[in-house]
């Protein structure tokens, strides 16, 4: 899988990063950063510990590696997810809801991360 193919597959946008970080090997270095990145992990606790604060940090740190790297998909998740938990001092229902829209957006640029370094 190119580089290229990644972003297609995850739904980023290839010619944005290509022009921030000049030549598909920087990209694959940053893209492969993300895997050891612990903010999902930290999301999905702090949402099921009920703990707003941590679980917005999360949510606003994936939207900002996401933001950066024009994984567009994910940051369109993680930043409706962080704008849902914006001061708020519980977990609501919508963003149980928005959490299952991120899991997926994160899955998918997991594998397309995984296939790429493969």
């Amino acid at each position: 899988m190119t580089v290229k193919e990644c972003y297609d597959a995850m739904g980023g946008n290839y010619d944005e990063v290509l022009s921030r970080l000049r030549d598909d090997t920087r990209i694959a270095k940053f893209l492969g950063k993300i895997l050891a990145d612990p903010s999902y992990e930290l999301l999905v606790t702090s949402i099921a510990n009920n703990n707003a604060e941590d679980a917005f940090r999360a949510a606003h740190t994936i939207k900002g590696i996401c933001l950066n790297l024009a994984v567009t998909k994910l940051y369109g998740s993680s930043n409706a997810l962080t704008e849902a938990l914006r001061g708020k001092s519980e977990i609501t229902d919508e963003a149980h809801k928005l959490l299952e829209a991120v899991t997926n957006d994160y899955n998918a640029t997991i594998d397309s991360i995984k296939s790429l370094q493969a």
